[in-house]
């Protein structure tokens, strides 16, 4: 296992491209078991989720290819499956839990392994059942996998109790292929949503109204496919990359983004003092001047992103005075916190309260992971230390950014990944000197 190795201080300068975004890459490729005919996605970033949703896919029995010189990828469904989705697979990542809409959608049956993912909260997937059990599945509990099954899916009105964006996802896929017209009320707004939406489409869909917390689907008897799809931009990476140049004090432009994704956190950019500019398909960020505490409560989108708390509470841990953030989302969002403590961050957690006290700077130091999004906070930490950072678990950052540090070396930043036993020439001579001692 690999750890990401920093050594901070370096003003982040330069351009950066930013990947396709994960969330919606990771829906589509659900959807596209839902196609009749061949699906052709671009934009869809090459990480370790995306790999792991593609073997998933391949196990069903799809043709999934890669095309290294253009990143395209090329995906045509069997009919039927040639086995459900394999625990080994499915444990992986959340997303997973995706399929459950298309497969009983199109083929009557779904089988899914209870999903894995990073633990950030409680993810019930009761919203889930609820939707498509109002559509007609009937679900089952056997040996840790959610069996659904139907004879046919029927259109109906669905009210979700909180806008989640996967129980969205799930209720509208299945509800493309559902007799009659279904509407989801209180439906998740997210861009990720939107994307799936047109992708859903693109492949002879009815759906409206996605964007806004009213869906509606009017049923089709088959999907047919797409010649050519680019998935969004990820906003999380656009974003994450805006608040290691402020971190940094630098100078960045991210190429490749939709601003008007990006609105909630350059809301808060602003008002802590960095400078951002918009154009159409690109946002410049710089930082050279002091900057002040903020306050931050994650929501739903349009909201602050839960996404980009852990970031952001990196960032805050050096800007003087006291800023508050508040998780409405994951109740586990907080761990980053004890690692950044380790750098001489000053934060107290109470709940889903965190208190962030700046000070000076932070110190390089060894930290690990915890999740996805903390591994990109202590990726912003190190970036802007005093010394050098090791951070262990990075898997969790493979998992959702692509070419994260060779897109940070072009920016300036020193950062390069080293084997898990590797020494330092510092931590070499601190070993030698306490053998003396």
């Amino acid at each position: 296992m690999d750890k990401l190795v920093i050594s901070g201080g370096i003003s982040l300068q330069g351009r950066v491209t930013i990947s396709g975004a994960k969330n919606a890459s990771l829906a589509i490729l659900c959807a596209a078991v839902m196609a009749g005919e061949l699906v052709t996605l671009e934009n869809v970033p090459d990480i370790r989720d995306v790999q792991v949703m593609m073997d998933i896919l391949r196990s069903l029995g799809a043709q999934v290819h890669r095309t290294p010189s253009t990143g395209s990828l090329r995906i045509l469904m069997t009919d039927p499956p040639v086995q459900m989705p394999p625990y080994h697979l499915a444990k992986q990542l959340r997303a997973s839990n995706l399929l459950l809409g298309p497969l009983l959608a199109r083929f009557g049956r779904a089988e899914i392994p209870l999903p894995g993912g990073c633990n950030i909260g409680t993810r019930p997937m009761d919203l889930h059942f609820k939707g498509l059990t109002a559509l007609g599945a009937r679900f089952s509990l056997e040996r840790g996998t959610v069996v659904a099954r139907t004879a046919r899916l029927e259109g109906n009105r669905v009210y979700l109790d909180f806008p989640s964006v996967g129980a969205t996802e799930n209720i509208m896929m299945a509800a493309c292929l559902a007799r009659g017209q279904t509407v989801i009320e209180n439906a998740a707004r997210e861009p990720e949503v939107v994307d799936l939406a047109n992708f859903l489409n693109c492949l002879g869909a009815r759906v409206r109204g996605a964007g806004t917390d009213v869906i509606k689907i009017e049923g089709v008897d088959s999907l047919g496919g797409c010649l050519r799809y680019a998935v969004i931009p990820d906003r999380i990476e656009a974003g994450t990359f805006m608040v290691a140049a402020a971190a940094t004090r630098g100078d960045v432009v991210l190429e490749n983004v939709i601003p008007r994704h990006l609105e909630p956190l350059i809301a808060k950019l602003r008002e802590a003092g960095v400078e951002v500019g918009e154009e159409e398909d690109r946002v410049r960020v710089r930082a050279s001047g002091p900057l002040s505490p903020i306050d931050i409560k994650t929501m739903p989108y349009p909201g602050f992103p839960t996404d980009m708390q852990s970031q952001m509470m990196a960032l805050l841990s050096t800007v003087p005075g006291t800023s508050v953030i508040v998780e409405n989302i994951f109740e586990n969002r907080f761990k980053v916190a004890d690692e950044l403590k380790r750098m001489g961050a000053r934060i107290k957690v109470e709940g889903r309260l965190a208190v962030v006290e700046g000070v000076e700077r932070l110190q390089g130091a060894c930290v690990r992971a915890t999740d996805l999004r903390a591994g990109a906070a202590l990726v912003v930490a190190g970036l802007m230390a005093e010394g050098e950072t090791r951070i262990d678990n990075v898997q969790y950052i493979d998992r959702g950014y692509f070419n994260l540090e060779q897109k940070l070396r072009m920016l300036g930043a020193r950062i390069w990944r080293a084997p898990y036993d590797e020494k330092t020439p510092a931590q070499d001579n601190a070993v030698r000197k306490s053998a003396l001692i």
